[in-house]
């Protein structure tokens, strides 16, 4: 019998195996979205009323907890436990949001006002989801987390890991390919900038439960392409690291680290273009 009919039953049998622990993914994405035009209801474009808003919030609170029954195996109590948990941090989660937009104010002078750091700020965005993952993460949830960092990674090329453990005042200006690793540590009014990479030195398994990823302290300020290795690297408060550094180990505090290329700037009348060349 040709293999691939058989794959059918194979994929049957690794659904009715695996789905049973696995949240739905889309509702994921919906219920990520919903909370955040729930702190943000300007993002949807609506007013609202104190009566509309305890409302949604019960509506919010049985969603989160049909995501988690699959993952918990229908233990209503331990569901109960991380809905009341999660609920209760949101205050200081949304303070913290708060923060992070007037900083965004603050520090891009394209900024025109909150309200528009808010609806159109794709870094704004993934640090605010980032913000109710971690949340989630803290609190032993497995899966939930990843898939909503993955999804605003799918949106705004953004990768922040759940894990990472990020000050206030956190300010990522365009963010296009910015990454973010797991145990990555960054203090209080920092700011990146698009292209940056906070990473391990290399990837194994072994690695898993240790401290992979750099050390950002208290203003620090990143600038674009520059990447920044190893988890015992740290790099000192009121740093400035320039554009396309390449970094591996530690700075003091007060440290201004750039990356000086050779420019080379010629009369294009003097130059000769080759009849044949390769890319």
């Amino acid at each position: 019998m040709n293999p691939v009919s058989q794959l059918p039953k194979e994929i049957y049998r690794s659904y009715v195996c695996t789905h049973a622990n696995l949240p739905p993914v889309e509702s994921t994405h919906q219920f990520v979205d919903e909370l955040v035009m729930f702190f943000f209801p300007v993002k949807a474009n609506r007013t609202v009323s104190l009566k509309s808003l305890q409302k949604e919030l019960r509506r919010l609170r049985f969603r989160l907890g049909e995501l988690l029954y699959p993952i918990h195996g229908d233990d209503e109590d331990e569901v109960t436990q991380i809905v009341e948990s999660f609920f209760n941090s949101l205050p200081e989660v949304y303070h913290h949001m708060l923060r992070d937009a007037d900083a965004f104010v603050n520090s891009d002078p394209s900024a025109k006002g909150k309200e528009e750091v808010i609806m159109s700020f794709p870094g704004f965005y993934a640090i605010s989801v980032y913000r109710i993952a971690h949340e989630l993460h803290k609190l032993n949830v497995p899966l939930l987390p990843r898939i909503m960092s993955e999804y605003i990674h799918g949106k705004t090329g953004i990768d922040i890991h759940p894990g990472a453990v990020i000050g206030r005042n956190f300010f990522i200006d365009h963010g296009t390919g910015v990454v973010i690793g797991e145990t990555t540590e960054i203090g209080d009014n920092v700011k990146i900038y698009q292209g940056v990479t906070l990473g391990a030195l290399y990837v194994e398994r072994a690695l898993r439960d240790q401290k992979r990823h750099p050390t950002i302290q208290d203003n620090v300020i990143i600038y674009a392409g520059s990447t920044i290795l190893g988890g015992k690297t740290v790099i000192g408060h009121d740093s400035v690291i320039g554009g396309n550094v390449w970094l591996t180990e530690s700075v003091e505090p007060f440290s201004l680290v750039y990356h000086q290329p050779q420019i080379v700037i010629r009369d294009k009348k003097d130059f000769v273009e080759p009849l044949n060349f390769y890319i």
